[in-house]
């Protein structure tokens, strides 16, 4: 048995599993991976030993809430028989220490607690998987931490992303992400009987990129969409359903999300975004490069791109048929007005109450002032006007936002293929490229949308949705949209928009944990 000592002091914040810094990939110091130069922890002279080892770990002692864990690591187990990229293809599995001694935390056992998986997927780009050790962003406790804490067994995962490349051959491209994702969830699966935490309690987490992957493993658990590419990569025969999902401001819906984009910032002309154009994959898993903004106003060109789009997005909603909890239709009429546009203004409104309720009496005078597109009643907010609303900073994307004329866009990219680096997935930027590109795989845009799994019989039947309302990156609706069709589905939904928060993550633990603890207990 490999056994060490490692002192762990407090470690930084949510972008240790995965969550991107408001607005910007804030980065702390550069530092390289721990685990880098170590050997593979199943890796044989004939491959990869699929069956979990107990006895391959290293033991850690951290400072979390001013009280000691200790904590065993199993790092750097690679999830699939038949890995291309094993660096990405890997899972770290976390175990506190008091489950070895018999021993009961936060109501949990070695047999019963849930397994918190966590990915570290943003911008789909590669994602090593987080380790516990490794420092993190803002000064934070990181997540896998708070979860040991908290008395979770973490199986942090690691997948591949749009930029890996092997010679002239890209080995990332759009499904290979959530093909990865659910490889893991199986190897927990069949593992289940030899390792801590409960794999019918796994609870995906995920920001971003990562977010729209967590709600995509929710949705897709067990279809037989994705057999034939897990076979090939060699994943365990065994389940890739989970039990819960935890999904911030997931970049989803990607086909749609242009028009859904212009439906909601159509109007506003200048624009803050980040320059992801150097971006690769050390410098992102290290996050020791921060991006460079990039600020200007739409051309003429742009603005009627703009309009054109949110003209798209009325006929694509009211296609979906959606209905609130009471059963209202949820629509739009061809101006883009209807209940649907009432209801994610509602929701705003629920996220200021909740934030005005905080507020002394000279703080909600300021609070007041600062945001347009507010109506008040007796010092609470009634209203929100949507149109208004989105005014009160710049829009973050020129449009079209997601599936660029000139393929320039991450997400062209994530949908090219082994000798194509990037390509169109929309009709519409498909006609009026700028660069004569291609079109992705039907079926390979299909795999990566969850919307088009809401209602299947083995998507995880939990859901905690958190977009913040100052999140800029996508528009609102497309969360709001893929909450409400979980929720006609029969799932258990909870989806909010918290006040003041731009596109982050992981920056609400404890209500998260509580949740957690609410759905597993």
């Amino acid at each position: 048995m490999k056994l060490s000592k490692i002192s762990t002091a407090l470690f930084a914040g949510s972008l240790v599993a995965g969550s991107l810094a408001t607005q910007v990939f804030a980065a702390p110091p550069a530092q390289k991976n721990p685990l880098a130069d170590l050997p593979y922890a199943n890796e044989t002279d004939k491959g990869y030993n699929l069956e979990f080892d107990g006895t391959h770990y290293t033991t850690a002692t951290a400072t979390v809430n001013g009280k000691d864990i200790i904590y065993r690591a199993y790092e750097k187990i690679v999830y699939v028989a038949n890995p291309v990229e094993p660096d990405y293809q890997t899972l770290n599995f976390y175990v506190p220490e008091e489950y070895y001694q018999g021993k009961d935390i936060n109501g949990y056992n070695a047999k019963t607690a849930p397994i918190f998986l966590p990915n570290a997927i943003g911008g789909y780009m590669p994602a090593m998987a987080a380790v516990a050790s490794q420092a993190g962003h803002g000064g934070k406790t990181s997540t896998i931490l708070q979860a040991l804490e908290r008395g979770y067994v973490v199986a942090s995962v690691g997948a591949r992303g749009r930029t890996l490349k092997q010679g002239d051959t890209y080995t990332g491209k759009a499904p290979t992400v959530i093909v990865d994702l659910k490889s893991a969830v199986r190897y927990l699966h069949a593992n289940d009987a030899n390792m801590p935490g409960d794999a019918n309690k796994i609870i995906s987490n995920g920001t971003s990129a990562g977010g729209a992957m967590s709600a995509l493993l929710g949705a897709s658990g067990d279809s037989a969409d994705y057999n034939r590419l897990l076979k090939d990569m060699g994943a365990v025969n065994a389940s890739d359903a989970i039990f819960a999902v935890s999904a911030y401001c997931p970049i989803t819906n990607l086909e749609h999300a242009d028009a859904a984009y212009e439906w909601e910032f159509n109007g506003l002309h200048q624009y803050s975004r980040m320059d992801m154009s150097k971006l690769d994959a050390k410098s992102f898993n290290d996050r020791s490069m921060k991006q460079a903004v990039v600020e200007g106003e739409l051309t003429a060109d742009q603005i009627n791109i703009s309009d054109q789009l949110k003209a798209q997005f009325p006929d694509y909603l009211n296609s979906l048929q959606l209905k609130d909890s009471d059963g209202q239709a949820l629509t739009l009429d061809k101006a883009g007005n209807g209940t649907f546009r009432h209801y994610v203004e509602n929701a705003l409104v629920q996220s200021a109450n909740q934030a005005l309720a905080g507020l002394t009496e000279e703080e909600k005078k300021a609070f007041m002032t600062k945001y347009k597109g507010l109506s008040y009643t007796n010092e609470n907010v009634s209203a929100v006007n949507l149109a208004e609303f989105v005014t009160n900073k710049k829009r973050m994307k020129s449009p079209p936002a997601f599936d660029a004329l000139d393929l320039s866009s991450g997400e062209n990219d994530e949908f090219g293929t082994a000798t194509v680096q990037a390509l169109h997935f929309t009709p519409y930027s498909l006609k009026h490229s700028t660069v004569n590109g291609g079109m992705a795989d039907a079926e390979n845009i299909k795999l990566l949308n969850a919307m088009n799994y809401t209602d299947n019989s083995k998507a995880a039947p939990h859901w905690r949705i958190r977009v913040g309302s100052e999140d800029y990156d996508t528009s609102h609706a497309i969360s709001a949209m893929l909450a409400v069709k979980l929720r006609m589905s029969g799932k258990n939904v909870d989806y909010a928009l918290p006040w003041g928060v731009g596109h982050a993550g992981d920056y609400d633990l404890a209500e998260l944990f509580d949740w957690i603890d609410g759905i597993a207990r």
